[in-house]
């Protein structure tokens, strides 16, 4: 077990050693005044306590504002905005969230959420034919899990599933898929999740995706919650197809998404019911519709925010939020932690059950007493093979107090 000093040394070398960490101290991580003043920026409800944040995040208040601006201009100039500048400021949008993912502008389209972006990944994927097979695990969204099930029936392939190790080592999961191609050498496309919303579990998607390169395997990567979480770029992964949230941990307004393909695939994806026999433009491969505008228009104020207090640094916080409850109860007799001793295997988000209760009934049912009885919002996650959890989901405005009303709450109810 690391203890709490330990495992801020360790995990602010990890941060570092990707190359974004300039100046990320530990104390800074640590320093309570700094980060009251950063939650001072948003205006939240407190009771509950809000430590279910996976959902989406809170827009700050100086984004806020920006949105409620934007909102009056788009609705005060109508169609005549819509039609004669959105598109040129669509594109300056784009423009910024490839810069910040580290990619080219024509590798980027912007989606209402990562579940389009996604669907339109797998659905769009065109390199598949009848015989063939693909994969995806147990701690996969459900709705991806669902559009992988179509996509079997679709293109007629063969659906392989696995469930991923739990406890879980950065060596042991890397395994698990090598060992499932071993044993299905047809399958051609897997989805992976960098960061699951369910455990908070981070895949080594690096050497996931080379080892599956080196079989000829294509992976799609959902990056719904590590993009924002974690102080990453796209190229940090060596994946060709990514799908990305903007209004979760980059606290964008909500219904704001993107997807990625890297240049030298687009010939490989097909249009979303378009006529046209070849994808042009790979903004083809999703059509959203209207949108929201002023959400759309407020994704570089929230980009602005978080490189003012700067990405290495909040990765470094939400680590250390997590580590502090998880310090506190993996010890705590009656209570299972999803945990481990290699940092590279949880950020921010985390979860635990109660020993023995694994059904979903039995998580929804701690939730819903952590909420009701102790004043702490937090969230059921069933679908794992290993059983259900309870999520815990800190952010930057989280305050020490949050942690140890927590932590008392379920002491006290392990103590039955």
């Amino acid at each position: 077990m690391l203890e709490r000093r330990s495992f801020l040394i360790s995990a602010a070398a990890l941060v570092a050693d990707r190359g974004f960490a300039s100046q990320l101290s530990i104390d800074t991580v640590t320093d309570e005044d700094y980060w009251a003043r950063i939650a001072a920026d948003f205006d939240l409800v407190q009771d509950p306590i809000p430590l279910e944040n996976g959902n989406w995040g809170v827009m700050a208040r100086p984004v806020l504002q920006h949105y409620l601006a934007h909102t009056e201009m788009v609705n005060r100039r109508n169609t005549l905005y819509a039609r004669s500048e959105y598109p040129a400021d669509l594109e300056r949008v784009r423009a910024r969230v490839a810069r910040t993912l580290g990619v080219e502008v024509d590798e980027i389209a912007l989606t209402r959420n990562a579940t389009e972006a996604l669907q339109a990944l797998i659905a769009g994927y065109g390199k598949l034919s009848a015989g063939d097979e693909i994969l995806m695990a147990d701690l996969d969204y459900p709705a991806m899990q669902d559009a992988m099930r179509w996509l079997q029936r679709e293109r007629q392939v063969g659906l392989v599933t696995i469930d991923l190790p739990e406890p879980a080592s950065w060596q042991g999961l890397i395994d698990a898929y090598e060992s499932a191609l071993r044993k299905h050498p047809r399958v051609r496309l897997m989805l992976l999740t960098q960061l699951g919303h369910r455990t908070g579990l981070i895949l080594p998607i690096k050497e996931i995706i080379e080892m599956a390169r080196r079989r000829s395997v294509d992976c799609i990567v959902d990056s719904a919650h590590a993009l924002g979480q974690l102080n990453t770029t796209i190229p940090g992964l060596g994946a060709d197809f990514v799908g990305f949230n903007l209004h979760k941990w980059f606290g964008a307004p909500i219904g704001c998404g993107g997807l990625y393909v890297a240049k030298q695939r687009h010939g490989d994806m097909r249009a979303h019911m378009s006529a046209e026999t070849e994808l042009q433009d790979i903004r083809g491969l999703v059509h959203a519709g209207t949108a929201n505008f002023a959400a759309t228009l407020t994704v570089p104020a929230a980009l602005d925010y978080r490189e003012r207090i700067g990405g290495a640094l909040i990765e470094a916080r939400l680590r250390h939020l997590r580590r502090s409850w998880v310090t506190e109860l993996q010890t705590e007799p009656g209570v299972q932690v999803l945990d481990s001793n290699d940092p590279r295997l949880y950020a921010g988000i985390g979860a635990l059950r109660l020993q023995g209760k694994t059904s979903e009934r039995d998580n929804f049912l701690l939730a819903k007493r952590l909420r009701e009885d102790f004043g702490v919002m937090t969230v059921h996650r069933a679908g794992a093979a290993a059983g259900s959890v309870v999520r815990i989901s800190p952010a930057i405005f989280t305050r020490p107090e949050h942690i140890h009303r927590f932590v008392g709450a379920m002491r006290r109810i392990a103590q039955g």
